[in-house]
């Protein structure tokens, strides 16, 4: 086995380890047991599920073949370790960003804080049944996927989230309104969850983008197009998204005042 200077996790080498523990679960294996089976220390079987690249490409094989992984997830795990020197990833799709991306929700689960702005649509997060299916449409299996997110509000403790929406976005009319905003205003409500309205006085606009923090990982940003997701873990590119919200910050509504706006919304309809 060969032993290089372990470099910090970045998002491949995170969902490399997630990867390797489900394989692990998924086979009954511990890591002393796999340690023994293998022939190795279990110090290092705990090294290698951190995602360090202080391992070869055959110690890595080793571990996929004795817990028995299949041969696509072996060939998606070996390329994340090809990768792993790698910062920002990339991900396309033939038919449209998935309802639960794997990298995306391996994240939020383990956030601590999570920003989200969305000054189009309600948030994938926050969006009420009726909402969800008049964007997505008959697709019922990623209407159920879709609102499966919400499960990240469960958590114990849940993650300090933050939510820049736009008036208009509000004010138009997608699927069924009322719902959509009572379903915000039970949301605004939660100590965890933070919503702030840009009013159409602001004149501010910018793209949708998802800042994530934890004690597990550096800051990362997501932003997900049409048929394409994409990553970013740089520190300059982090630092660019938190000064876009700094200028957020200071246009939009307070806690308070969003609320007050939600709630006039509500007995307006």
């Amino acid at each position: 086995m060969r032993k290089e200077k372990a470099e910090l996790p970045n998002i491949r080498s995170r969902e490399l380890g997630d990867g390797l523990r489900a394989a692990m679960r998924d086979a009954g294996l511990g890591v002393r047991e796999l340690a023994r089976r293998l022939g190795w220390t279990h110090p290092y079987i705990s090294h290698l599920l951190s995602g360090s690249r202080s391992y070869t490409e055959l110690d890595l094989l080793s571990v996929l073949l004795v817990c028995n992984v299949g041969i696509d997830e072996r060939r998606r795990l070996l390329q994340l370790s090809r990768e792993l020197g790698s910062l920002g990833w990339l991900q396309q799709y033939e038919s449209g960003v998935p309802e639960q991306p794997r990298t995306l929700i391996g994240h939020e689960r383990k956030a601590t804080d999570i920003v989200e702005v969305q000054l189009v649509t309600v948030p994938k997060l926050l969006q009420a049944e009726g909402y969800a299916r008049a964007l997505i449409g008959r697709d019922e299996a990623r209407v159920r996927d879709r609102l499966a997110r919400q499960d990240v509000f469960n958590r114990s403790p849940p993650p300090r989230t933050v939510f820049f929406l736009h008036e208009v976005t509000l004010r138009t009319t997608v699927g069924d309104m009322p719902e959509q905003i009572h379903h915000l205003l039970r949301y605004s409500v939660r100590p965890s969850v933070e919503l702030r309205i840009v009013p159409t006085t602001a004149g501010i606009r910018t793209g949708a983008f998802t800042l994530m923090e934890s004690a597990e990982f550096e800051p990362i940003v997501y932003l997900e197009g049409e048929v394409s997701a994409v990553f970013l873990e740089r520190p300059h590119q982090i630092a660019a998204y938190r000064r876009i919200l700094s200028a957020l910050k200071c246009s939009a509504l307070d806690r308070e005042k969003s609320r007050e706006m939600l709630t006039t919304m509500a007995v307006g309809r």
